[in-house]
């Protein structure tokens, strides 16, 4: 029986480890060995449009039973479960360590802190409100488009933040999260894809130019007011991105 080379077993093993890597730290779905976290990020926009084709398909599905509402809020809440709220927990502490008063140093001692104060619970109302309104005025066909569309698009914010953003902290996920030219590339592609692909040119190229500027306010905020990323503003990232997608392309599709 002919072996493929070992150079091509390598390569195949080592896109599994990224894949791998990739759907066990963004979603709660259990692979074998975990795969491998430095391999991962390119892999990010793919796993994304995932989560959204996920939540999409579970609008599509039971819009016709329970209405454009209530499976609307039944979509967000499967894309958040199947995340395990990863995005949104960075959101909430980011939005408390910016919250308080003092220097850097306290803010990121906030962030730390485990408990969601009023700002992060502010932050996640409004998220979900705004998210739900969004997608609610959407056709069942339009949404899941903008769903998987924003999932891709949100990761592909992250990798944009964490390559404009040093850490902001020695240690955490901030410090050990590292993006290579090659997984940029990778995730780009992927993400002007997808958002081409399901969205049209215009519509498209718009979602990506939300994304893009949202990744550059990301980072020029943190670096003004944290020093760099963390994990928690690569998660918050990816939440305020998948928002401003959606609205974005609900502005388009009206329009």
């Amino acid at each position: 029986m002919l072996e493929a080379p070992a150079e091509h077993r390598g390569a195949v093993w080592t896109g599994w480890s990224g894949l791998a890597g990739a759907v066990t730290f963004l979603t709660i779905v259990p692979l074998g060995g975990g795969g491998d976290l430095r391999r991962a990020p390119g892999w990010f926009p793919l796993v994304g449009a995932a989560v959204g084709g996920l939540a999409g398909g579970v609008r599509v599905g039971l819009q016709p039973v329970l209405g454009p509402v209530a499976a609307t809020v039944l979509a967000v809440a499967a894309m958040v479960i199947v995340t395990g709220a990863l995005h949104q927990d960075g959101l909430a502490d980011t939005a408390d360590g910016l919250g308080v008063r003092g220097d850097r140093a306290r803010r990121l001692a906030v962030m730390r802190d485990s408990s969601i104060g009023v700002f992060g619970a502010l932050a996640l109302i409004g998220w979900t409100l705004l998210l739900v309104a969004v997608l609610d005025q959407l056709s069942s066909v339009h949404a899941l488009d903008a769903l998987v569309a924003a999932g891709a698009l949100g990761r592909w914010s992250v990798l944009l933040h964490a390559v404009g953003s040093p850490p902001a902290r020695a240690d955490g996920l901030g410090a050990g999260f590292g993006v290579g030219r090659m997984a940029l590339v990778a995730g780009s592609a992927v993400a002007v894809a997808a958002a081409i692909a399901l969205c049209g040119v215009v519509a498209g190229l718009a979602a990506l130019g939300a994304a893009l500027v949202l990744a550059v306010l990301s980072v020029l905020h943190v670096r003004g007011t944290l020093g760099g990323r963390t994990g928690d503003t690569l998660g918050a990232t990816a939440a305020l991105a998948e928002v401003v997608v959606c609205a974005v392309l609900l502005g388009v599709w009206r329009g």
